[in-house]
C-alpha cells in the first residue's frame, strides 16, 4: 500500500459477459484477470468484496440448452448449477494466491427484513475483517421475479451500502458513462466526473446492450443513484481493460467516477435501510405545512399533520408518505398501527396522551426530495 492510502473498503460488480466466453461458457481466463487484480488491492491492504454475476450464463449448456432460456424455471435450474461452477473457480484461483474466498446467496427479503438485514451486515463484517473476500450474488435458484433485486448493479450498490464501502467499482463492456449512446453517436465523449445525475444523465443511459446480462447503463444509473445518496463514490469501466480494477481504486483508469457532491446529506445505516430496502406495508398523506417542514428542516411527523391513512400496517412498519397532491415525499418507520393512527387522526376529543409518539420521527424518516434518493427503488 502506498504510504498516503488508507485501506479502503471495495465492491466490486462484476457482470456476466465480463465472465464468460463467447459461446457463453465461464471463461476461466477472465476469472484469473480478475481475481489477480483483487489479489494486487488485498496485497496493499484493502478489503475487497466482489458481487458476481455469471451463475446463469455458466450453467446453462451444461443443462443441455444451446441458448440461454427463457423460462423462468430453466434459468434457476441453469443457476444451480452455473452457481457452483463459478463458485469453485473463484476459490481455487484465491487460494492459488494465498486468499480465502466465501459465498453469500441473498435474496431480496434478506435485505427487507431489518434483523435478517442487521445479520447479513454482521457476517459479511466478520468475512472482511478476517481478510476473506466475500462473493456475492443474488440466490437466482429460489427468486420469484417479483422478489429479485431486479440486477446485480443495483445488488452491488445495496451491499456497498450495507458494509459501509468506501467504493463501488461497476464493470460491464462499456467503457463508462457518455454524454450519449456511443453505438449510435461516433462524436459520443465519455464523461470522466459526475458528482449529480442530472435527467440529461438519465436519458442518455438507453437501453440493455448486452445479451448476456440483464442490466444496462439504465441500471447502473440507478444504482449510482443509490450510492451516491449513500456518500460512496462509484466507478463504472470496462471489464477488458488491463488493469481497470487496481487502477480504479487509485483513480488512474479510463472510466467514469462518480463523486457524491460534499453538501449533499448522506444517509446513515437505518435510513439506508428504510430508504432502499425495507418494503412499505402502507401510505399516509400529510398536510402542506408538515410537508414544507420535513422537507425544509427535516423535522418529525406528529399525528396531527396526518390527513389521511391508507392500507394496514403495524406499529413499527415503514410506510410512505405523501402530500396532499399526491407525490411521493418519503418513507418512515410509523409509532402507530394504521387503525391506531387512523382513530386517533379522526378523534373530536383528542387524548393528548395518544401523541406523546410523533407518528415517525424524524432520525427514522428519509425525506426522497431533499437527500436525491431515488423514488422507488
Amino acid at each position: 500500500m502506498t504510504p498516503d492510502t488508507d485501506r479502503k473498503r471495495i465492491v466490486i460488480k462484476i457482470g456476466s459477459s465480463s465472465l464468460t466466453s463467447m459461446n457463453g461458457e465461464l471463461s476461466r481466463r477472465k476469472l484469473e484477470k480478475i481475481v489477480e487484480e483483487v489479489v494486487r488491492l488485498k496485497d496493499d491492504g484493502h478489503d475487497v468484496l466482489l458481487v458476481s454475476s455469471g451463475a446463469v450464463a455458466a450453467g446453462y449448456r451444461k443443462l443441455g440448452c444451446l441458448t440461454r432460456p427463457e423460462s423462468l424455471s430453466e434459468k434457476q435450474a441453469a443457476a444451480s448449477i452455473g452457481q457452483g461452477l463459478l463458485i469453485e473457480t473463484y476459490s481455487d484461483l484465491f487460494i492459488s494466491h494465498g486468499y480465502v474466498a466465501s459465498q453469500i446467496l441473498i435474496t431480496r427479503s434478506d435485505f427487507s427484513e431489518e434483523n435478517r438485514y442487521n445479520n447479513a451486515r454482521n457476517t459479511i463484517n466478520v468475512l472482511l475483517d478476517r481478510g476473506i473476500v466475500p462473493i456475492v450474488n443474488e440466490n437466482d435458484t429460489i427468486t420469484m421475479d417479483f422478489l429479485k433485486f431486479g440486477d446485480n448493479d443495483t445488488l452491488s450498490a445495496k451491499v456497498a451500502g450495507l458494509i459501509d464501502a468506501d467504493q463501488l467499482i461497476i464493470l460491464s463492456d462499456i467503457d463508462g458513462l457518455y454524454d450519449s449512446d456511443p453505438r449510435k453517436n461516433e462524436d459520443a465523449k465519455l464523461l470522466f466526473e459526475v458528482n449529480e445525475i442530472t435527467p440529461e444523465i438519465e436519458a442518455s443511459a438507453g437501453d440493455p446492450g448486452s445479451a448476456v446480462g440483464t442490466g444496462g447503463m439504465k441500471s447502473k444509473i440507478e444504482a449510482v443513484k443509490i450510492t451516491m445518496a449513500s456518500g460512496i463514490p462509484s466507478f463504472l469501466g470496462k471489464s477488458s481493460t488491463v488493469g481497470i480494477i487496481y487502477d480504479a481504486v487509485y483513480k488512474n483508469a479510463v472510466g467514469t467516477y462518480f463523486e457524491p457532491q460534499e453538501d449533499m446529506q448522506n444517509l446513515n445505516q437505518k435510513k439506508q435501510w428504510i430508504a432502499f430496502n425495507s418494503g412499505p406495508e402502507g401510505e399516509v398523506t400529510i398536510n402542506h405545512s408538515a410537508t414544507e417542514a420535513i422537507i425544509e428542516n427535516q423535522t418529525s411527523l406528529e399525528p396531527s399533520a396526518v390527513h389521511s391513512v391508507h392500507g394496514r400496517f403495524r406499529k413499527g412498519a415503514v410506510v410512505k408518505i405523501f402530500d396532499v397532491n399526491g407525490d411521493e415525499i418519503g418513507l418512515g418507520v410509523v409509532n402507530y398501527s394504521s387503525k391506531a393512527l387512523d382513530q386517533l387522526i379522526n378523534e373530536t376529543d383528542i387524548d393528548l396522551e395518544k401523541y406523546e409518539k410523533a407518528a415517525i420521527e424524524s432520525e427514522q424518516l428519509v425525506c426522497l426530495l431533499d437527500t436525491a434518493v431515488p423514488a422507488g427503488v
